[in-house]
């Protein structure tokens, strides 16, 4: 089940608001807990058996964590085990695949036989219900986190369904006391209200008719520079609206039962640095990252050298979560190779000399060029695709067929409009923190525009559901 769809906004999430609300306090956590595996087994019920399997491996963990000694033998062997569980399940269903057809092509082209693909279909989700039990086993052992009071509470936690498919990552630290007890305000239900009609609008109205420009470039046969860097920026601004606008929805409808989470995007494109630019994309995955990948391999306490090594492997290793191709590899070294550079070039290089205007510029640009590898098929597909955008790629009549794709006047407006929200001061977050009548005016036909709308798309796909 997706946000965007029928079933979700006038069945699914009316009856569920509604329970959460008649129902007695300590049955909304049990409430929850059936809504979120009602909302994850729509359309898969198989995989919440993988679910409850990672759900009690996690669970079972923090309790022998919590309930043995500080520095014990069995405390370490818990926390192995956990992680074993979780990275297990998230390495088969993810890259066991992957990991095989290499090795097959490796065979082959040594003489030996070319192995086939089981064709392992991926989980919706598990990238990130994976993660949050992960990080809440190694959160207890650290004691940064205290266990989960029951197993239903810990399985209401990982199973959430406003931020279960697409994130944002949530530590259960976070939430831990929302989940003993809420309280829900008129204000802050408006908020939380306000807040997923921009995300909803975010995806409906701006992501769903800039993915058609990208999709029309990305998979024409001979693009011309102009078509092949107006596709790239459609595809920069598609990703973008989706992913943040998916984050939105998912704040605000944690609003409405009683949770907060974190702000998961921060003006990503306003960056003047690429180190400026993952403290504001995709937050709790960058904090997730740094937390339990880069610091624990010696963050910055090593040299510059050692600094380096750890940026770069941190960003492979980010890269091949986001999916299981040699393309995110790419797209991972690519921004390795440049938080490495401006780590390496300082705390005051003479690119800091420069006007805000012309680093916020050129930090979109190498961004920009990053989504090549992050959007293409394969790595010759973004090879020939960077070829284009430098004159390279051959023009014929397909360009010309290409012209209403990629620049008709509505898809002109729609990239004017997703621009001009981008470059601009103003965040969903905050407009929607107090919702004033004119605020509520402008909110309900924007509602209903963008409802409108989703009933007339053909194609409404989550880009990191893939993820």
């Amino acid at each position: 089940m997706v946000f965007t769809s029928y079933i979700f906004l006038f069945h699914f999430l009316p009856l569920v608001l509604a329970g959460n609300f008649v129902l007695p306090e300590r049955w909304r956590n049990a409430w929850l807990l059936l809504a979120s595996y009602v909302f994850y087994g729509w359309a898969e019920p198989r995989f919440l058996l993988l679910m409850l399997a990672v759900t009690l491996a996690a669970y079972s963990a923090g309790v022998v964590i919590a309930r043995s000694e500080p520095g014990s033998r069995r405390r370490r062997v818990a926390l192995t085990a956990a992680v074993a569980a979780c990275l297990g399940a998230l390495g088969f269903f993810k890259y066991f695949d992957f990991a095989l057809a290499n090795l097959g092509a490796l065979s082959h082209l040594l003489g030996g036989p070319r192995w086939s693909a089981w064709g392992i279909v991926l989980p919706v989700g598990i990238s990130f219900y994976t993660f949050q039990a992960l990080s809440y086993c190694v959160d207890v052992y650290r004691g940064h986190a205290r266990p989960a009071r029951s197993l239903a509470d810990f399985a209401c936690y990982v199973a959430l369904f406003p931020q279960l498919v697409a994130g944002p990552i949530v530590r259960y630290a976070a939430v831990a006391g929302q989940l003993v007890e809420r309280r829900v305000t008129v204000p802050h239900f408006a908020s939380g209200v306000a807040l997923f009609i921009l995300g909803f609008s975010k995806k409906v109205l701006l992501a769903n008719p800039l993915g058609s420009v990208a999709d029309a470039a990305f998979g024409a046969q001979a693009l011309d520079a102009a078509g092949a860097w107006w596709g790239l920026l459609a595809y920069a601004l598609q990703i973008y609206f989706d992913f943040c606008g998916y984050s939105d929805m998912a704040v605000g409808l944690g609003r409405m039962f009683g949770f907060e989470f974190m702000k998961n995007f921060d003006a990503p494109y306003r960056a003047d640095s690429i180190t400026d630019f993952w403290r504001r994309w995709h937050i709790s995955l960058g904090t997730f990252l740094r937390d339990y990948l880069y610091i624990p391999l010696g963050g910055s306490r090593g040299g510059t050298a050692r600094t380096c090594a750890n940026l770069a492997i941190v960003m492979l290793l980010g890269g091949l979560w986001h999916g299981a191709n040699w393309t995110f590899v790419a797209w991972g070294a690519w921004h390795g190779a440049l938080l490495v550079a401006e780590r390496w070039a300082g705390e005051k290089p003479a690119y800091r000399r420069l006007p805000r205007a012309l680093r916020v510029a050129a930090t979109f640009g190498l961004v920009l060029g990053s989504w090549v590898w992050f959007r293409a098929d394969s790595l010759p597909d973004a090879l020939a695709f960077f070829r284009s955008m430098f004159g390279g790629g051959e023009t014929s009549e397909i360009t010309a067929l290409l012209a209403g794709q990629l620049f008709g006047p509505g898809k002109i407006a729609v990239m004017a409009v997703a621009g001009a929200l981008v470059f601009s001061g103003t965040q969903a977050h905050e407009w929607s923190a107090t919702l004033t009548w004119p605020r509520f005016a402008l909110l309900v036909p924007l509602f209903v525009l963008a409802v409108l709308a989703m009933f007339a798309q053909a194609s409404n796909p989550f880009l990191y559901f893939q993820f």
